[in-house]
């Protein structure tokens, strides 16, 4: 396994995202491991090697559920 740390660094810092929000293809770790620098970073993000990955929804409908049975005067 090739080691990406400074690509995803890089890419996190163009995408402006954290580095665990990055999705970084699978199938081509040479192709990326060839990106020194932002404009290569940019290259491969254009090419879609390098993705930011969509937010993940913190749901608060039980929470919600909840505080509505609190004011019933349940879970006491």
């Amino acid at each position: 396994m090739v080691n990406l740390r400074l690509r995803k660094r890089l890419a996190a810092s163009v995408l402006k995202c954290g580095r665990k929000r990055l999705w970084l293809d699978p199938n081509e770790p040479n192709e990326i491991s060839l990106a020194n620098s932002r404009l290569s970073i940019r290259k491969l993000i254009k090419d879609g090697l390098i993705m930011k990955k969509s937010i993940t929804i913190h749901s608060r409908s039980r929470a919600r559920a909840h505080e509505e049975a609190k004011a019933k005067g349940r879970h006491t």
